[in-house]
């Protein structure tokens, strides 16, 4: 039977070395991540969170700690996409929270997206006040992460020729962004306005991001309508929202929402809708879970969508006081995988 397995992970911080003692070790993670991957069965898989290491001062940033994990495994021969510094691939990884997709399928194609389709939106801090106690200037507010496309070639497995592109992404948090003079340490604020505001300068990062996407989108059902073609594509990662979210609902680009039938065509199906409500969460905090993981594909693949799996069964609260990571070296996200039967 011919099957595709598109998954989606966020591995929470993949490094070689911890950053404190209160951070697991490389070794106690590939522990209990590597078992979580194999299960997966992926043939498409897109990872975030997964830092960059090199040796000494200099020299580009190698995905060390990915190779370790991925070491013995289906996926180390995978072809991969990955996202790189800013202007030529060539300089190697980011140093951290880079975006990977592994595939079982030839990577033809790749391109990352900072701003290149949608321009950082401009922001005149409120709140902020610099050494001297004057306010800053307007200033543009740029997305912290590119987005990563990867062109696959699916013809050993659906035939014809088809291609499909598969868009890593990773938005941004809803942890609030710095606010010059407004904080006395990353998690204390000064005063609440001003935790306020880098509230909402992260949702503008979430949304405009999501716009960004929603461009991409549009570009590639454009061309493929103009080639007579039927688009294959599936958007993956941690949104850092849920299915009604604003984000969320500018990347599904539902007729009900903007009112036109003529885009039916457009449309992203979240394939999580298939999956019962008491297991649909990614995320586990303060007792709830939170459904921020989603793997949203093209209409034309709704023929052969199967099912959605999650598997959450090990997932701890991860903002319970002390529930420092080396206690829960896994992740503190649970990965989703579609399935989709091509015969």
């Amino acid at each position: 039977m011919a099957t595709l397995r598109i998954a989606t992970f966020n591995l929470e911080n993949l490094a070689v070395e911890p950053d404190d003692d209160r951070d697991p070790t490389l070794d106690a993670r590939i522990a209990v991540l590597r078992p979580a991957l194999q299960r997966l069965d992926a043939d498409v898989l897109c990872l975030q969170e997964i830092h960059g290491h090199r040796d000494g001062d200099s020299g580009p940033w190698r995905l060390e700690a990915l190779d370790r994990l991925v070491e013995g495994t289906d996926y180390a021969a995978f072809h991969r996409a990955a996202t790189w510094k800013t202007g030529d691939p060539a300089n190697g990884a980011a140093y951290r929270r880079n975006l990977v997709t592994l595939s079982r399928y030839p990577v033809v194609a790749q391109q990352q997206y900072l701003n290149d389709l949608t321009p950082a939106p401009r922001w005149r801090p409120i709140t902020a006040v610099d050494d001297a106690g004057n306010r800053p200037e307007t200033r543009d507010y740029s997305w912290e992460r590119p987005v990563l496309r990867a062109r696959l070639d699916l013809s050993a497995v659906a035939g014809g020729g088809r291609q499909m592109d598969v868009i890593n992404l990773h938005l941004k948090s809803k942890l609030p962004t710095a606010v010059p003079g407004q904080q006395e340490t990353w998690y204390r604020w000064k005063t609440a306005r001003g935790w306020a505001e880098g509230f909402y300068i992260s949702s503008i990062k979430r949304v405009g991001q999501a716009i960004e996407v929603r461009a991409l989108l549009d570009q590639l059902f454009e061309a493929a309508e103009a080639d007579g073609e039927d688009a294959w594509i599936a958007v993956c990662g941690d949104l850092n929202a849920d299915i009604e979210s604003v984000p969320v609902r500018a990347i599904r680009g539902e007729v009900e929402d903007h009112g036109n039938p003529d885009l039916l065509g457009q449309v992203m199906v979240a394939c999580e809708r298939t999956v019962p409500d008491s297991k649909r969460f990614t995320l586990y905090h303060h007792g709830r879970g939170a459904m921020i993981d989603h793997i949203l594909v093209s209409r034309p693949m709704i023929a052969c969508y199967r099912d959605t799996q999650v598997h959450n069964e090990l997932l701890h609260d991860e903002s319970v006081g002390y529930a420092y990571d080396s206690k829960y070296p896994e992740s503190d996200h649970a990965p989703v995988v579609a399935h989709f039967d091509l015969a």
